[in-house]
């Protein structure tokens, strides 16, 4: 089963777009904005591990990878 949370390679700008459930959340430019999305579908902060691949899938990048030009390599 895909993770129902898709983060996706960061643009020019080096915001990540977040899709849940098909819907685009929005895009994150940090970790903080990325929870806070989250939010908005009903997952709490202190719940959300950002590597469970189960919960959420990276496409460039990873969890841990905000540094700009990180989306780079997978």
């Amino acid at each position: 089963m895909a993770a129902p949370i898709i983060v996706h390679p960061p643009d020019a700008e080096g915001g990540w777009r977040v899709v849940a459930g098909g819907r685009t959340l929005g895009t994150a430019h940090h970790v903080y904005d990325l929870l806070d999305l989250l939010q908005e579908v009903g997952l709490e902060p202190a719940d959300v591990h950002l590597d469970d691949p189960g919960l959420i899938e990276w496409r460039g990048g990873g969890a841990y990878s905000w540094e700009p030009g990180s989306g780079d390599s997978a």
